[in-house]
Formats: C-alpha cells, sequence, structure tokens
C-alpha cells in the first residue's frame, strides 16, 4: 500500500553530536506512574525522566491515556499521580519542569468531553489526542472544528501510525488547523516499515509540528535515543520551525 512512499533508505549515523536540546519539550509521554499503559511505578518513572534528561529534554508534559473503555483517567487521577512523581523526582533531587495533560481517545465519549469542557490540555490551549489504529474516526473534521470553537488548538498523537490515511487526508486534516505529532522512534522502524516510511513521508511534505517520544517503558528510551541516528531526526530538528518549544514556559 505504501510502496510510491519507498524511495532510498535512510541511513543511520554512526557518530551523533546533537540531542533533543533544541526542542527542551517533551510533550507526548507516559511517564506518571500507574495510571495506564506506561509506567508501572515511581521508581520506573524515575529511570524514563532521567534518560530523557541525558538527551536534552529539560520539560516534561506527562499525557496518560483517557479512553472509555480501558483507562477511565479523570483530571483528578492524572494529577494525583502528578503528585505522586513529583515527590518521588524531589526526594532524588532531580530538577526538572514536569506537568501533565493527557492522550484523549477518539472515543464515543470524546465529543461530550469537548462539550462539557473536561479536557485535559497543555500550554493553555493545546489538546493531544489520538484516533483508532484500525478504524478511521467518524466525523473526523467536525470535531476538530468543535475543538477550535472552544478555543483550543488540537494535535493529532503520531498520524504516521494510521494506515487508513494517505497524503491527501493527512493535507485535509492539517490544512483544517489540527496540527501533527510525530514519534520520534517511528522514524528508527520501532513500529514497522510502513510506520517509518510515513513518517518519512509526512516529515517530507511539512505536515509536522511536534516531535516527542511517546515513551511507556525503557524500549522506548532506547528507541528514543537511536532516534538520533536518523537522517531524518536530523532534518526535523535543524529545518523545521517545530512549536515545541512553544511549550517551554
Amino acid at each position: 500500500m505504501l510502496g510510491f512512499f519507498r524511495k532510498k533508505k535512510s541511513k543511520l549515523k554512526k557518530e551523533v553530536t546533537f540531542n533533543y536540546e533544541t526542542i527542551k519539550v517533551d510533550m507526548h509521554s507516559h511517564v506518571l506512574p500507574g495510571i495506564d499503559d506506561g509506567a508501572t511505578t515511581p521508581e520506573e518513572s524515575l529511570v524514563l525522566v532521567r534518560k530523557m534528561m541525558e538527551l536534552g529534554i529539560e520539560k516534561i508534559i506527562a499525557t496518560p491515556h483517557i479512553m472509555a473503555d480501558y483507562y477511565k483517567n479523570t483530571r483528578e487521577t492524572i494529577n494525583n499521580a502528578l503528585e505522586v512523581l513529583k515527590e518521588a523526582l524531589a526526594k532524588e533531587n532531580i530538577d526538572i519542569k514536569i506537568e501533565a495533560a493527557a492522550e484523549h481517545f477518539f472515543d464515543e465519549t470524546f465529543d461530550d468531553r469537548i462539550e462539557r469542557g473536561e479536557l485535559m490540555i497543555m500550554g493553555g490551549k493545546y489538546v493531544l489526542f489520538e484516533y483508532s489504529f484500525i478504524t478511521p474516526p467518524p466525523n473526523a473534521i467536525p470535531t476538530i472544528q468543535k475543538i477550535k470553537d472552544k478555543g483550543y488548538q488540537p494535535i493529532l498523537a503520531h498520524p504516521e501510525r494510521y494506515p487508513y490515511l494517505d497524503l491527501e487526508q493527512y493535507r485535509n486534516i492539517h490544512d483544517w488547523g489540527c496540527d501533527f505529532q510525530l514519534n520520534t522512534i517511528s522514524l528508527t522502524g520501532y513500529y514497522g516499515r510502513d510506520v517509518k516510511e510515513r513518517a518519512e513521508m509526512l516529515i517530507d511534505n511539512q505536515l509536522i509540528d511536534f516531535i516527542s517520544s511517546d515513551m511507556h517503558h525503557p524500549r522506548h528510551a532506547a528507541a528514543f535515543k537511536d532516534a538520533l541516528r536518523t537522517t531524518y531526526i536530523e532534518k526535523i530538528l535543524f529545518d523545521y520551525p517545530l512549536k515545541n518549544i512553544m511549550l517551554f514556559d
């Protein structure tokens, strides 16, 4: 299906002289302990935070899942987990800015949460949300417009991971004012060849606004580092007007 995206293979660099310090902010991760499929304990959270700091990240915005059927998180459960992590960081004298928002699943409850003002946002206005990896979302554009009408800025998480979207559809969603956030580890082939090539295609077409780790566990931490060896991460870090820095304050 993605044969028309295929071109020369991106090469991995043997040595890397840069990290993620130019973006400063990782705005999509699952480092809060014990509330979704990310870190299970504060100790594991600390491992992930340290790995991110080693790679130049100066601020983390944790984004646990909010999903009707699996992770029924609320503002209270998320903020409670944030306080647990902050206490663990303070105990270990780890100095990093950390906040919490959420990765909202585009399910049957998402529209109601928008209407009721129950979204967990970042930077005062940004709403991170994700689609199903299998089924195209219903009413995608009207929902994006509703988010914007409420005064928020939508960000679609890891668009490269939705196999049913093609370039025209990506452009349409983006043109309607929805920002895109790329998982850097997609560029390593972590999720497979098709996802990697789709990620490269989105970069080539200048459709990416944010990049982040989407870190859940130490394997993701290793891939986050390995992504720095790809030619495409260098391209997007230095040739793109990424918006991560806007979330630093």
